[in-house]
């Protein structure tokens, strides 16, 4: 897990919204049909992405350790929203290639369980948001 306790959040203009996270910095936009130029994923385009990425170092992790090939497994990542948008659910499917070891498959899926994204929004974290004057 990153060291990061602090991130930095930057307006950089138009819809752009930029995240310092250490010495990286990801960039944001809205989609045109919200006002943006669609130079970057959305913030929640992001945050559905962290999910899957997640899941995906995972399985990397797993296969490394015992020296199955990854480079062609695929994670499809399938988002159920309701009629305002709000996130419902999220399903994960891990396509394996035919010659990945049978007896790994189910021990795979245990592994994206451990996924530490998948892990914090289980948690329900208490969210504060306030103004300061720096």
């Amino acid at each position: 897990m990153s060291d990061a306790r602090e991130l930095e959040i930057t307006l950089p203009g138009g819809r752009r919204v930029d995240a310092r996270i250490g010495h990286h910095v990801i960039h944001t936009d809205q989609p045109l049909d919200n006002g943006g130029s669609d130079t970057a994923a959305s913030p929640f385009e992001m945050f559905l992405a962290s999910i899957g990425t997640c899941a995906g170092i995972f399985v990397q992790g797993f296969c490394a350790a015992r020296k199955i090939p990854f480079e062609n497994i695929r994670i499809r990542e399938r988002v159920q929203l309701d009629e305002h948008g709000a996130l419902q659910g999220v399903a994960l499917d891990i396509e394996l290639p035919p010659d990945f070891p049978a007896r790994y498959r189910e021990a795979v899926v245990q592994v994206v369980e451990q996924c530490s994204v998948k892990k914090a929004i289980a948690a329900q974290p208490k969210f504060t948001v306030r103004t300061v004057t720096p």
